[in-house]
């Protein structure tokens, strides 16, 4: 998403993510995004809170007018069952799950996308 974030930016198309993977933004350096911690899968809140989905969605869109220089915000919203629920979920898993562990080294589809994505 960063890298597309950049692409359109330089076309002259203004881009805000909304993210919930703090590691994965910071690697990829998009113009501007809005951090909400939440479990993954619900950058907007939980399943059916139509009011804090769009809460999060209007300080969200937001960070168009904030937004002074490229970075990360945080949003200040908490949903601490949510996590617990993923928690939950990761402790009864079966080993059918076959995906790799998550690490915090970032990783590149090809060369130029690291370069690209390399602090100068």
């Amino acid at each position: 998403m960063s890298l597309l974030a950049r692409h359109f930016e330089v076309a002259g198309l203004p881009t805000l993510i909304l993210g919930s993977a703090l590691d994965i933004l910071e690697s990829g350096r998009p113009p501007r995004a809005q951090f909400l911690n939440f479990p993954l899968g619900f950058e907007a809140g939980p399943f059916q809170d139509k009011q804090t989905q769009l809460e999060v969605v209007r300080q969200g869109l937001a960070g168009f007018e904030s937004f002074t220089e490229p970075g990360i915000k945080s949003l200040e919203f908490s949903w601490s069952q949510g996590w617990k629920r993923i928690n939950q979920r990761e402790a009864s898993a079966t080993r059918s799950d076959t995906r790799s562990p998550r690490n915090m080294e970032p990783q590149y589809q090809t060369e130029e996308d690291r370069r690209l994505a390399t602090p100068k």
